[in-house]
Formats: structure tokens, sequence, C-alpha cells
């Protein structure tokens, strides 16, 4: 199980969890000051979010506001946020996928997770 059958150094995969803990941590950190942008109706309804997903703007041009047609605007809204959401994710995805892809599959040495 471990390389050259020998028991694995526990200072050496405390060093290397506490490492991965910093790293998730700073990568966390980055991605909530981080803002992206979604947008719908060909720019005039934008929602900006954090990399962690949180709502921190939204803009709305006068050009989508029709008093008598209050669900577009309705259904507008909900698209520029999901399009800023799905921006999010990926982001997410890429930035934390490789810090936290060893937690599932062996990553840390010697640990059978």
């Amino acid at each position: 199980m471990f390389p050259g059958g020998g028991q694995p150094n526990m200072q050496q995969l405390l060093k290397q969890a506490q490492k991965m803990q910093q790293d998730l941590a700073k990568a966390q950190q980055e991605l909530a000051e981080t803002k992206v942008t979604g947008s719908a109706g060909g720019g005039l309804v934008e929602a900006t979010v954090t990399g962690a997903g949180e709502l921190v703007a939204l803009t709305i041009a006068p050009a989508a506001v029709d008093p008598e047609d209050t669900e577009t605007l309705a259904d507008l809204v909900l698209a520029a946020v999901r399009d800023a959401n799905q921006t999010a994710q990926k982001m997410q995805a890429d930035r934390m996928g490789p810090l936290t892809q060893g937690l599932g599959g062996g990553g840390i040495p010697g640990l059978p997770f």
C-alpha cells in the first residue's frame, strides 16, 4: 500500500494536509473577492456575482422596464443571474478542482481517501 512497503511519515502527512487546507482557504478567499458578470437581453440586464456565487450588483437598462410587462423584466433578471452564476461555478471548478480532487481519490499519500 505504501511505496517501498514502509509506514507513512505522519509528520509529512500532517504538513501536506496543512498545506492543502491553506491552499483551499486561499482559493476560497480569492473566489469570494473575484466578481463576474452575466447578462441577458443583449445587455439590458446585467448581474454581478462573486466567484462564490453571491449576487453583489444588478443593473437594469431603462429600455428593459415596461410597466405593462414586468414578467419579461423578471425573466431577464433571472437569466442574467443564472448566466453570472454559471460563470462563477465554472471559475470555482477551475480553481478548486485541482485542490480538492485528491480528497476523493488518494491525493494524500498513505491515506485511503
